[in-house]
């Protein structure tokens, strides 16, 4: 197994973008988990399948097929063959994720798969459970949180940015209900590793938290006595 940077945060605390960027620059391989549990959900949907109906979505468990490429720098979801990366962020998909996510069949089926990139690779990969559940040894691990003020703004802003005009209290709400169903779930609820380093980014920019996780990488490893290099 290589070198396992585990970053997990709830929604909206810049988790996807920050990871990104630390990929790049420390020559990792990025792996965001949470676009996973976002093409079951969209599979889910396309079939009229509801969160409720356990045995039809083990029929599409068994028959999905996720992979996750980079294009030209930039990352691509493949769901069955098409591409989803921009469908699988749109409100639709967030306002149901986080109910496929807490189906236990689900975390089965994902987690090992998401285990498996581990082997061999030097990788950084975002989610909610990875410092927890999916790599509990890894070799960092970074808890990325803000205000949930601060989320919805930045959610707010991302949304505008691609063209999505959901209402600012409306994706406060959606964050504070999502936060609720996370954290209160049976499988592998939303917490705090407790040995992950916590990184409170309210009053910090894109670039200043960026550097602010790749000090934290490095002076780990280097503790550990270990190089991504």
């Amino acid at each position: 197994m290589g070198i396992i940077i585990a970053i997990d945060g709830p929604a909206g605390s810049g988790k996807g973008t920050i990871t990104k960027l630390v990929a790049e620059r420390l020559g990792l391989i990025y792996i965001d988990t949470g676009a996973m549990y976002r093409c079951v959900a969209l599979d889910c949907l396309n079939k009229d399948i509801k969160p409720d109906d356990i045995q039809e979505i083990a029929y599409v468990l068994k028959n999905i097929d996720i992979k996750l490429l980079k294009e030209n720098g930039e990352q691509k979801v493949i769901l069955n063959n098409k591409d989803v990366t921009k469908e699988i962020r749109e409100e639709k998909i967030d306002k149901v994720v986080a109910k496929y996510a807490a189906i236990k069949i689900v975390r089965d089926k994902m987690t090992p798969i998401q285990q498996k990139m581990g082997d061999n690779n030097n990788i950084i990969m975002e989610g909610r459970d990875i410092g927890t559940v999916v790599f509990p040894n890894a070799d960092v691990k970074i808890f990325l949180d803000c205000s949930i003020e601060e989320r919805a703004k930045r959610r707010y802003r991302q949304n505008i940015e691609s063209g999505i005009n959901t209402p600012y209290e409306e994706v406060l709400n959606g964050l504070i209900e999502r936060n609720k169903l996370e954290t209160e779930r049976e499988i592998a609820p939303f917490v705090k590793a407790e040995d992950a380093i916590l990184l409170d980014s309210s009053n910090l920019n894109i670039e200043e938290e960026t550097q602010k996780v790749i000090e934290i990488i490095k002076e780990t490893l280097k503790i550990k006595g270990k190089n991504i290099c």
